[in-house]
């Protein structure tokens, strides 16, 4: 087995940058869960972070294969986050496909991007799940290459990383699971993470030791746990940071609160995934939906909320909102999904004892 190796860079302030980019590293004492919540908000200076959780392990070209698909519909789902002036265009007609190929195949011809590979993208995004354009079908290499380019240009960082949880494998599994990590760095250029259990049967990946900070890392050890009918983890595979200003792609909760929202004049001034710094020494809070003037935030919760690291997360963080004078309203998934009207008129009810009381003073405006 590998032996770990003193990380290189990376001090208190930028912890995350201990692994070195496009490499494959094993981050041996790291929960993926703690992982996951200590990076959002990214940190300004991180790179774009993808997180998998791999259900089965088959062969290596089936498992890459998968991984390249699910990566190319989080891409679809970001559009056109990475693509400028995409926002201006409809699905509709001719011309807006016209018009959003011409416009990929010119940002192409500026960027490090592969123009017919972008090209085939934004008209696949474009045109949307409701008039699907089909399965890329440019080679493996120049899909993960492509679509590491456009995960990091999503959110407008250097690079991208993938961070995969690893389950209990066996030896031939985990040689599997590894080759597909070094094969995304050799053929994309991604970093990979490979986090949360040991490697026993891989000693060409050295392992890196990264120091969460201390209020993140200390949550795998809490005596918090969610109630026993939250205590299932749900089916998510591939999960990626939310964009600010707009609901989550992969969330169609978010997407349906959106929605319902917005036919109502009452309901103007919000921000979807806005990040709420209130001290610049302070931590910074990414909230699902927020209301800055009146201070109210409310949270979407999917499955992702009910592991145990994350619910602790979620209790502590509340009650550090609650202390800098916001409201924060929780909803689970299916309570939007099943009963929207309920939902709005809880936010409406709140929205206009806050209005009454006076606008809240705490806090930045920045988006």
């Amino acid at each position: 087995m590998a032996q770990p190796v003193r990380a290189e860079g990376g001090g208190d302030g930028a912890w995350w940058a201990a692994p070195p980019m496009r490499r494959v590293s094993h981050l041996p004492a790291v929960d993926p869960e703690v992982l996951r919540v200590a990076l959002d908000p990214l940190p300004p200076a991180a790179p774009t972070v993808v997180h998998f959780r791999p259900t089965t392990v088959g062969p290596l070209v089936d498992l890459v294969d998968d991984l390249l698909d699910q990566l190319d519909t989080a891409a679809l789902a970001m559009f056109p986050s990475w693509l400028a002036g995409a926002d201006r265009f409809e699905s509709e007609g001719t011309l807006g496909v016209a018009a959003v190929r011409a416009l990929a195949a010119h940002a192409a011809a500026r960027s490090r991007h592969f123009g017919p590979f972008l090209v085939d993208l934004a008209e696949r995004a474009l045109r949307g799940p409701r008039r699907p354009a089909g399965r890329s079908h440019f080679a493996p290499g120049v899909r993960a290459a492509g679509l590491a380019r456009v995960l990091a240009e999503a959110y407008d960082r250097e690079g991208c990383v993938l961070v995969i949880a690893l389950p209990d494998l066996g030896a031939d599994a985990e040689r599997t699971l590894v080759a597909a990590a070094e094969w995304l760095v050799r053929h994309g250029g991604f970093t990979v993470w490979l986090a949360g259990g040991p490697l026993c049967h891989a000693d060409r990946v050295r392992s890196v030791p990264m120091l969460v900070p201390a209020r993140f890392a200390e949550l795998a050890s809490s005596t918090d746990r969610p109630p026993a009918t939250s205590a299932q983890r749900g089916p998510t595979v591939l999960a990626w940071p939310p964009i600010a200003g707009v609901p989550r792609g992969d969330s169609a909760a978010e997407q349906a609160l959106e929605r319902a929202l917005a036919p109502h004049d009452w309901a103007r001034g919000r921000r979807w995934n806005h990040t709420y710094e209130w001290h610049p020494l302070g931590a910074s809070y990414r909230l699902d939906l927020f209301w800055p003037v009146e201070g109210l935030a409310v949270e979407v919760d999917g499955p992702e909320h009910r592991g145990r690291i994350a619910f602790a997360n979620d209790r502590r963080r509340d009650v550090q909102l609650q202390l800098l004078g916001l409201d924060v309203l929780r909803f689970t998934n299916e309570q939007v999904l099943t009963d929207a009207p309920a939902v709005v008129d809880g936010i409406r009810r709140l929205l206009a004892r806050r209005r009454a009381d006076g606008t809240h003073t705490h806090g930045d405006e920045r988006s």
